[in-house]
């Protein structure tokens, strides 16, 4: 009976969501016209379904002592000869359920926000629907027991966050900034495919339990070797790393700044933004087998905190310096799962979420309110001096600031040693495909591009 309860509740939990984008999907589709009060409504109530839901699983695991409970719902390959299955494969324990918990109450406030904010804009439900699919994806994410789901929940906040990114799609900047998010979010992807299918390799299955041992989270141990460990886990950083904007990915950051507010401060000071920690804590047991995967991870955090904490300083607008103070906490967040502090971790996350929504949502009314506030005395506020500029040599700052005023360089080294290398390569597979197609037809070789216009569409491009 609780069993079955528990996979009610569950089913509940994921199709909530996915009803959501079914109806508003559908909807755009066919060109049915929805109020906005209707979609408000149908937002409401998928949020308060999986919330309650999500509540009462909770309450039942505190209850019964449950902490591990896993729902399957079919499986779709089976090789028993060779031990290898993929099955949609949902977990709730002490780590997911307090994510979906959080996902459902932070969507829930932006969808109200929302309501409001875009009353009567032309976008409105194609904003909605793009956020319904970011909330199934995030619930996916969140209860995901096999790393397929999970890579499954994961490419639907990719694609949601990208688009909304590009929200205003007429103006140049917010497209451009929308595929830069695009293609950083395809380096992480890639690592983390790669990743998946080494599990595959080594495990036969991508079930979390068949990685991290039977033990409930955070107790589990890992079962494959320390150097599998180390490039299992290695990819899966890096696949963090893009999805978090930690260093080097930390560029696109204040690019995604370009979407409307509600989609800012649910992804980039969230939900999204914490998405790679959220890996990196549900594959923590890995990091246990090797102290090099750690001490990476804790590099990686704590050169990510400094850089978005003297980033954030130099910052002209409020969502800039907001996205890399998010950035900043991030850092701290990855390098306290390098610690092993995952309890800690989590109490951040949730936090951190709460607050800087809460911030993104506030300021543009803050800055109004500050304005106010200066016209009232008739004067500028000022600010004591810091530490930094009564101690630090004027060159050191000089320097620190350039850096940070550019933001480290980052996204021109991605650009000179990312970017164009894999344009090249790709232009160069194209060639002799081209060449060879042409070779087995009979058919001659089509003008060679100059290369001013190889140029030109490089620079396009990037």
């Amino acid at each position: 009976m609780l069993n079955q309860c528990f996979l009610i509740l569950g089913l509940m939990v994921v199709v909530s969501p996915a009803v959501l984008l079914a109806v508003l999907g559908t909807a755009s589709l066919v060109g049915l016209k929805i109020s906005e009060q209707t979609s408000a409504r149908l937002t409401q109530t998928s949020v308060i379904t999986g919330l309650t839901a999500s509540l009462t699983i909770l309450g039942l695991m505190l209850g019964t002592g449950e902490r591990h409970v896993p729902i399957e719902v079919g499986h779709w390959v089976l090789i028993p000869e060779e031990s290898f299955h993929f099955h949609l494969k949902f977990v709730f324990d002490r780590l997911s359920v307090p994510f979906a918990i959080l996902s459902f109450v932070l969507c829930g406030t932006i969808g109200a926000f929302t309501n409001n904010y875009l009353h009567r804009e032309r976008g409105y439900h194609r904003f909605f629907v793009l956020y319904a699919l970011f909330l199934l994806g995030m619930i996916v994410s969140s209860l995901a027991g096999t790393i397929e789901t999970l890579f499954l929940g994961w490419e639907l906040v990719g694609l949601s966050s990208a688009l909304l990114v590009a929200y205003f799609h007429d103006r140049k900047n917010p497209v451009r900034n929308g595929q830069h998010v695009w293609v950083i979010y395809r380096i992480a992807d890639a690592a983390f495919l790669i990743a998946a299918l080494t599990l595959h390799h080594l495990t036969g299955a991508g079930d979390f339990d068949e990685l991290m041992g039977t033990g409930p989270w955070p107790e589990g141990h890992a079962t494959i070797s320390q150097s599998h460990a180390l490039f299992v886990g290695l990819l899966l950083l890096l696949a963090a790393a893009g999805k978090s904007a930690l260093v080097p990915f930390s560029g696109w950051l204040p690019r995604a700044m370009e979407g409307p507010t509600p989609s800012s401060a649910i992804f980039y000071g969230a939900l999204s933004v914490h998405l790679g920690a959220y890996l990196l804590l549900r594959v923590s047991p890995l990091l246990e087998l090797s102290v090099v995967l750690s001490t990476a991870v804790i590099l990686i955090g704590l050169s990510s905190a400094v850089f978005g904490a003297v980033a954030a300083r130099v910052q002209t607008d409020i969502k800039s310096a907001l996205a890399f103070a998010s950035l900043t906490q991030v850092g701290i967040i990855v390098a306290e799962i390098g610690f092993g502090l995952r309890y800690i971790a989590l109490i951040h996350i949730i936090g951190h979420a709460c607050l800087r929504t809460l911030q993104l949502l506030r300021a543009p009314t803050l800055l109004h309110d500050y304005n106010d506030f200066e016209n009232a005395i008739g004067e500028h506020l000022t600010h004591e001096p810091s530490f930094w500029s009564r101690w630090v040599p004027v060159r050191i700052r000089e320097w620190v600031h350039c850096l940070a005023l550019y933001r480290g360089f980052m996204d021109d080294l991605l650009k000179a040693f990312v970017v164009r290398p894999m344009l090249r390569l790709f232009r160069w597979c194209d060639g002799m495909e081209r060449r060879w197609t042409n070779f087995l037809s009979g058919e001659s070789d089509p003008a060679e591009p100059t290369k001013m216009e190889k140029r030109e569409s490089l620079e396009e491009f990037v």
